[in-house]
């Protein structure tokens, strides 16, 4: 039965050569394994209209592409969004481990493309009951998932792809999508795989490049968060029906509407999260923010969610098995470029390799021992290509100068600002496009993130200039 079922889709396969009008696509497969496969598919409301495939490669891929398109078309998108690699291989009759492969490039497909239709053409009926929840394949995301009530609609983001990373080590590559989908599917919900490749390409890294050429260290997750995947999850959960959208951030809402600190100060994300709009918070929610993070895995463990243990990302999710230089030299064309270490009164020093290699406050690879007192960077300078180095004290400031200030309260109410992503909060007042600090802060870095506090509120944003 399974070789005859197998048998159908390979000679009499469905949509195969059809692309139909209106419809979305999304490819999987690459030169590694030789096996390509599209597939198309149409939405209309919040049905699968149409849909067809093209496929290259062994028969398996034009067997399981056939697959795919008889499961989706003219289902519901969620009962779509439900389609695992296992239904593809279930729908072939059973696939050998030799053949799994074309189920698991079919499904990747078809994700994409149901993605890509639903972000354009979806339009499914509110539902206050129903929320879209982030799942980047992590536990968080899935102990998040877990504590949703009413129906939940998972959400994997695609931000990066690149052959030099280390796909197992990347919150947003492909393999990650997969992992994620998994997991949704196996806990009975309907996943999309939504592309926001350009926009992240455009709306982060590039300003991240920018950033090092100028002589700047640049936060692109708060970037990311704020401009990027935070708004484009509530613009999809909007096509979705859905009333709000679930991440598993460490943080939570005050009474206020504004960004709270989480339970669990070690895993506090609300820096991370600082750039979002006040209008953008309240379609939020985050079941993790009275959690620590051993409950997490706890509670992932009692559910036998799979990746209960998994180790987590330390990585910036673009420079994930590459390094930060590497990256620099490859994308932004940032190359070894020899210059000058001075002191504060511009006696050379030492020399390094590129001023745009070097951030505000670092100790480590200034490249200068001995026995004097250690020294760190206390400027760079892009222009002439020096670094500035200096003793710790030299390091901290009281006065720092800030631009793009977002604020969601007036100015006289913000008391304290973090500085850098793990450091405290120091008291502080705005002046103008300048904090007054309550007391030095060493390594306050031109491009980083200064977040505005009141108490233990987000009440605003600004980057830290030079």
């Amino acid at each position: 039965m399974s070789d005859e079922r197998f048998a159908e889709h390979l000679q009499f396969p469905t949509g195969r050569g059809v692309t139909p009008d209106g419809s979305h696509s999304g490819n999987a497969g690459g030169a590694v394994c030789g096996d390509l496969v599209r597939i198309s598919v149409r939405i209309d409301g919040d049905r699968v209209t149409a849909a067809g495939f093209d496929a290259s490669g062994c028969g398996a891929i034009v067997a399981a592409g056939s697959a795919a398109v008889t499961l989706v078309e003219g289902e519901s998108l969620l009962d779509a969004a439900r389609v695992s690699t296992q239904a593809i291989a279930a729908e072939l009759g059973g696939l050998s481990a030799g053949k799994i492969h074309a189920a698991d490039l079919a499904a990747d497909a078809l994700h994409r493309a149901l993605g890509a239709a639903a972000a354009a053409d979806a339009h499914l009926p509110a539902n206050p009951l129903r929320t879209l929840v982030a799942m980047s394949g992590g536990v968080d995301s899935a102990v998040a998932a877990l504590l949703t009530e009413g129906e939940s609609i998972a959400v994997t983001l695609e931000l990066w792809r690149d052959e030099e990373n280390d796909e197992d080590g990347s919150c947003c590559s492909a393999s990650a999508v997969r992992t994620a989908r998994a997991v949704a599917h196996r806990m009975g919900m309907a996943h999309l795989t939504l592309d926001l490749r350009d926009e992240f390409r455009a709306g982060v890294v590039m300003p991240w490049l920018e950033g090092h050429a100028d002589g700047e260290t640049p936060n692109p997750c708060v970037r990311c968060n704020g401009q990027v995947r935070i708004d484009a999850m509530v613009a999809f959960a909007d096509r979705l029906g859905a009333a709000k959208l679930a991440t598993g951030h460490y943080a939570q809402i005050g009474p206020d509407g504004l960004l709270r600190a989480a339970a669990d100060d070690n895993k506090d994300q609300t820096y991370m999260l600082a750039g979002l709009a006040p209008a953008t918070i309240a379609r939020l929610s985050f079941p993790l923010g009275e959690l620590h993070k051993p409950d997490v895995r706890r509670i992932a463990r009692e559910h036998d969610v799979p990746v209960a243990d998994r180790a987590e990302s330390q990585d910036l999710c673009f420079l994930a098995g590459t390094g930060r230089e590497r990256f620099l030299a490859r994308h932004g064309k940032l190359q070894e470029r020899p210059g000058d270490l001075i002191d504060r009164h511009g006696t050379t020093v030492g020399r390094h390799r590129g001023a745009h290699g070097f951030t505000v406050g670092q100790r480590r690879g200034i490249g200068l021992g001995g026995n004097g007192a250690p020294l760190y960077v206390l400027s760079t300078d892009a222009q002439s290509n020096t670094v500035v180095v200096g003793t710790r004290a030299e390091l901290g400031v009281q006065i720092v100068r800030v631009r793009a200030m977002r604020l969601h309260v007036g100015a006289g109410e913000i008391d304290a600002v973090k500085l850098r992503y793990r450091s405290k909060a120091i008291g502080c007042r705005v002046d103008g496009d300048r904090l007054l600090l309550d007391e030095p802060f060493e390594g306050a870095a031109p491009g980083q993130t200064a977040v505005l506090l009141r108490g233990d509120s987000v009440a605003g944003s600004a980057t830290i200039s030079k």
